[in-house]
């Protein structure tokens, strides 16, 4: 399956089917850029400025320079063909903001976790949810230039099954988040053919 080529295209049809996938991951992990550098449209976000009432509250370890943060979601849209696209939201990572994940996983098709392997367990919060109402997902490890563990040991420090894709990508790069959402298709096009059988 190939995502639409054009690059930021007006929208000039409505599609039928629309497919929703949640972007979630720990604070600061990539999120908003992920789905900013993969949408066709100016992806819609809510980055607010951090204050200092987020002091004690939003932990900013390991994540120095970080300005923003996204306090509702992040949303940004593919076209896959004529009558089918991909709807992208993108999940606040902060704890204080976990009480908006019921409504972004409502209909939602399948997740990608966005992992920091420098933060690896920010995720497990992302993991426990997704697995508790039997969401689909796939990891991708976010590559900040500085890969300190191998996508074997995060799989294993996640505990996760075979099934589950582990991949590495560039949040920042169109065609490396493209190639994340196309395994995330590609898995739930499996399991969905498996439970046919």
């Amino acid at each position: 399956m190939d995502f639409a080529t054009s690059d930021r295209v007006p929208l000039r049809h409505s599609a039928s089917d629309g497919l929703k996938i949640v972007v979630i991951g720990g604070f600061a992990v990539g999120k908003t850029t992920l789905v900013g550098s993969v949408s066709e449209i100016r992806p819609l976000n809510t980055e607010e400025t951090m204050t200092a009432a987020s002091v004690g509250v939003d932990s900013t370890a390991g994540v120095g320079g970080k300005t923003t943060t996204t306090v509702a979601f992040d949303f940004g849209r593919i076209t896959l063909d004529d009558r089918m696209v991909l709807y992208l939201f993108g999940a606040p990572g902060q704890e204080r903001f976990w009480f908006l994940w019921d409504q972004l996983f409502a209909g939602c098709l399948g997740a990608v976790v966005l992992v920091d392997s420098r933060r690896i367990t920010d995720c497990w919060y992302a993991l426990d949810r997704l697995e508790e109402q039997g969401t689909p997902f796939v990891v991708a490890r976010n590559n900040f230039g500085v890969p300190r563990h191998s996508l074997a040991q995060v799989r294993k420090a996640l505990d996760l099954s075979d099934e589950v894709p582990v991949l590495d990508c560039d949040a920042r790069d169109r065609e490396s988040s493209k190639a994340v959402l196309v395994r995330l298709v590609e898995h739930l096009h499996a399991m969905s053919s498996a439970r046919g059988r």
